[in-house]
């Protein structure tokens, strides 16, 4: 009898370590796809120049949107003034090159 519990119980032993080995195997297999994703999401973000999801994050659609109208009165308001189409294109890569750093002057996280 006690022959026979020591081989059941030997194969209950063998039986937990081969479904701990698998279990282990498991774990690390799943940690390898998890590194392996995301070192490639860091690849992806490191590629991008914005973060996703984050293209906008400072600014609301009606900062944007007045942005935009005032950038396009501006060209409207040249385009009316002057005749010459030299001075149209000047005002509005003048204005385009001004724009940034007028938006982050005047609209930015403290004005919120």
């Amino acid at each position: 009898m006690s022959r026979e519990r020591a081989r059941r119980r030997a194969e209950r032993a063998a039986a937990a370590s081969s479904r701990a080995a698998a279990a282990a195997a498991r774990s690390a297999a799943a940690a390898r796809r998890r590194r392996r994703r995301e070192r490639r999401r860091a690849a992806v973000r490191a590629a991008l120049p914005w973060a996703p999801g984050q293209r906008w994050s400072r600014r609301t659609r009606a900062q944007r949107a007045a942005v935009a109208g005032a950038v396009l009165g501006v060209l409207l308001v040249t385009a009316l003034m002057t005749s010459s189409w030299t001075a149209v294109v000047a005002v509005g890569l003048a204005a385009l090159l001004v724009t940034p750093a007028l938006v982050t002057l005047f609209l930015d996280r403290s004005s919120r």
